[in-house]
């Protein structure tokens, strides 16, 4: 969909011109998954694809939301903002607009707006578009609620980083509070810090973080879509936390650490004996290597070793594979078929895992072939149809017009 024709829906729907446009992405993490609650880092980058919104105020004192992708609509009062129930999507909005209010006091919610969201990131693809929908929602908001202050956030790099980043904050504490996920930070940071033709090596825990040149000649990022939803529920999710906390405590009786990611690899061959629950080693020891295997991913990438960095992608999702346990047959039916074409540098799982999507970086000469082979074999193992796109890395959160 074009952004003239989102502006003739805007105006078909509320019989007005929309005042305002902005865009935030979707993310895709390269390598470094499930490092980020142990203390680790993540290498996402943003997407070309993800969420827009057109606004309008109105004199109604009412927030309406319209989407171009949901049926349902909602009009709330600005007296009355409060989660809304049965899962409402307006929650990953409403919740920024109320969070910016108890963050900084002197923000102000003065008149009542009409809403218009529209995403083109594929729904349960893993590719953050929940957190597009939160970052965009801030963007504009911080800007309507906190005159002048924005401009005056935007005017240098520093103090531009720190307040998309605190975008990025407010959309996670958004996920927290009015849609009951207790998400960490990447996906909120890859939308708001996002940066043409550049991944950000990121950690979590401290939030610095480096914008590292993509610099992919003749190489494409194909992701690929199981189109079985990204479904890593808390259960499965928090028993991974509890066994990564099983593994921190028996390791510190021997040494002393905080967060696994802590550990270097020559550490690791020393503690690993004090581990004695089977499944906390494994999961411990795929968050070690993958520590080691982003950071050297990032110096890879940043010496032009682009083939390197495909074999630590690969060996990423084994490792998710047979010590995380968080792929599933159909992720791991998309990557080992990619492993098979001829010009596939590496392709593993991104994301939480069981469903979503894989990332590969193929040679662009290879990519048809990639869509057709892989395609099939995964049909033919899981009965299912995958969609492949080629994609570019953009900018974060922006305002179009």
């Amino acid at each position: 969909m074009t952004t003239q024709e989102m502006n003739a829906a805007f105006e078909q729907a509320y019989g007005r011109k929309a005042e305002k446009m902005f865009f935030s992405p979707g993310r895709v993490n390269l390598i470094g998954e499930h490092t980020d609650y142990n203390g680790g880092c993540v290498f996402p980058c943003a997407l070309s694809f993800g969420a827009w919104l057109l606004m309008s105020k109105n004199e109604d004192g009412v927030l309406r939301f319209k989407s171009l992708n949901m049926e349902q609509t909602y009009s709330i009062p600005i007296s009355e903002i409060k989660p809304q129930a049965d899962r409402a999507w307006c929650n990953y909005a409403l919740g920024c607009i109320d969070i910016i209010a108890r963050r900084h006091p002197e923000a102000k919610l003065e008149s009542g707006y009409d809403l218009l969201y529209y995403g083109n990131v594929p729904a349960g693809a893993g590719l953050s578009s929940s957190a597009a929908m939160e970052v965009v929602t801030a963007r504009a908001f911080t800007e309507e609620m906190m005159k002048g202050l924005v401009d005056e956030w935007m005017s240098g790099p520093e103090s531009e980083k720190k307040y998309r980043t605190e975008l990025a904050l407010i959309g996670q504490a958004c996920e927290h509070e009015y849609a009951g996920v207790m998400c960490g930070v990447m996906d909120q940071f890859a939308s708001a810090q996002g940066k043409k033709d550049h991944a950000i090596y990121l950690n979590c825990d401290t939030l610095e973080f480096e914008h590292v040149p993509v610099k992919l000649e003749g190489i494409k990022v194909v992701i690929s879509n199981t189109h079985s939803p990204h479904h890593l529920d808390s259960g499965a999710y928090n028993d991974r936390v509890r066994q990564c906390h099983t593994a921190v405590e028996q390791i510190s009786k021997v040494k002393p650490i905080k967060f696994l990611a802590e550990l270097t690899e020559e550490d690791w061959a020393q503690v690993e004996s004090a581990i004695t629950d089977p499944i906390a080693k494994k999961r411990a020891r795929h968050v070690v290597g993958e520590v080691a295997r982003t950071a050297a991913a990032v110096e890879a990438l940043k010496k032009g070793e682009i083939a390197y960095f495909g074999e630590l992608m690969t060996a990423s999702h084994v490792s998710l594979r047979d010590d995380y346990e968080v792929t599933g047959p159909e992720l791991d039916a998309l990557a080992e078929a990619a492993w098979q074409v001829e010009g596939v540098l590496g392709s593993r799982m991104t994301g939480g895992g069981f469903g979503g999507c894989t990332v590969s970086l193929v040679k662009e000469e290879a990519i048809e072939h990639f869509k057709a082979f892989v395609g099939a074999e995964y049909e033919k193992k899981t009965g299912l149809k995958a969609d492949f796109y080629v994609a570019e890395i953009g900018d974060g959160v922006t305002r179009l017009a």
